[in-house]
């Protein structure tokens, strides 16, 4: 059997191994009869009053709402994937060292069968007993010292058989283990994908209902609120006396994030047509030979985390109290990041939003 088939057994042997492991009614009050009277005529039942129009404020705040629940389960998702294409990649490497360990013990037991045949061969008696019944001195002692290094080396055999069942052993529980994670990991991403869809769906739907001129305001009303926040961050000091350069592989990473602007956002998506926020940032570090973690979650929990005063080009902006947005800072006060499904990647305010800390790569 060639080594690919051996892997192919192996890897349906751990497919096989692996084991894929009422509320309280309310009751309402009884209505009371009502009095009889003689003279009282029924009264006409009343129209059920029309629900008040949310305003255009109300509607903006709630599709942000949406919007930002979609990036959180993106981010969610994208970490999901992450970690299922590193349990692919484990149960493959132990499939492959199954399949060594399963040809290695069948090339031992080959050479215990060929030791068994040659002992047959000399009429069943061990090397021991031959040498004894030998007649020739020179024969005697030079056959003692075969014997000894047979001895040795049979006895080393049977080691090497043994360890290699025990490692063959150990091997299939740990690709047995991965499989159940990697399972996992696609329970999460299928519970994360369809959060997301569900959030955008309604967050257009919601926009698909205002007219033209409502749409124009509400995009409006998105810019006068991101400018409101960077002039009052840039009013705070924030950027006071940061004038520091990008490091050699800062200077890459922000080139190739600008050059991605008006590249569409999509969920999960890491270029090179599209990208979501922490794939822009990602996929630059990479550009710039600095791999990072894929989610922004992730980026700021990992990545040396440096105070706003003393960012330089390159850093990464992490945004919201949850850490699920992420942009690049790119000097002059400015990030470049993707923001949300339909919108495209752009140049924005470092401090239009919710700044939760800065993280460095390159650190």
């Amino acid at each position: 059997m060639n080594r690919r088939h051996c892997a192919s057994a192996a890897i349906t042997l751990v497919c096989a191994l692996a084991l894929l492991t009422a509320p309280v009614q309310a009751m309402a009050a009884p209505i009371p009869e009502p009095s009889p009277t003689t003279s009282a005529a029924p009264s006409a039942p009343s129209a059920p009053s029309a629900p008040a129009k949310k305003s255009l404020a109300e509607v903006r705040e709630e599709i942000d709402l949406l919007y930002r629940k979609a990036g959180a389960a993106t981010d969610a998702y994208n970490l999901a994937e992450e970690q299922t294409k590193k349990q692919s990649g484990e149960i493959v490497r132990l499939a492959e060292s199954i399949a060594e360990g399963q040809a290695r013990i069948a090339e031992l037991k080959s050479r215990a069968g060929a030791e068994a045949r040659e002992q047959y061969r000399n009429g069943g008696l061990p090397p021991g007993a031959q040498l004894v019944l030998s007649g020739d001195p020179d024969l005697f002692l030079d056959g003692v010292n075969q014997f000894r290094q047979g001895q040795q080396a049979s006895r080393g055999m049977l080691t090497e058989l043994e360890q290699g069942q025990e490692d063959l052993e150990t091997y299939t529980k740990d690709a047995s283990l991965n499989w159940a994670k990697l399972e996992a990991n696609r329970v999460k991403q299928a519970k994360a994908r369809k959060s997301i869809n569900a959030q955008i769906a309604t967050a257009k739907k919601l926009e698909s209902q205002l007219e033209k001129t409502e749409l124009a305001r509400l995009l409006q009303m998105e810019k006068d609120e991101a400018s409101t926040a960077q002039s009052a961050w840039l009013s705070s000091g924030a950027l006071q006396d940061i004038n520091r350069e990008a490091s050699a592989s800062g200077k890459q990473a922000v080139a190739f994030a600008t050059a991605q602007i008006g590249k569409p956002y999509v969920w999960g998506a890491e270029g090179p047509g599209s990208y979501d926020c922490s794939g822009l940032t990602s996929q630059a570090w990479a550009a710039a030979m600095r791999p990072i973690p894929r989610t922004s979650q992730e980026q700021w929990r990992q990545l040396s985390r440096i105070q706003i005063q003393d960012m330089r080009p390159g850093d990464l902006i992490i945004y919201h109290d949850d850490a699920s947005h992420v942009g690049m800072y790119v000097g002059d006060g400015m990030i470049v990041h993707a923001p949300r499904p339909g919108r495209d990647v752009t140049l924005a305010g470092a401090g239009s939003m919710e700044i939760l800390g800065v993280v460095r790569p390159d650190k």
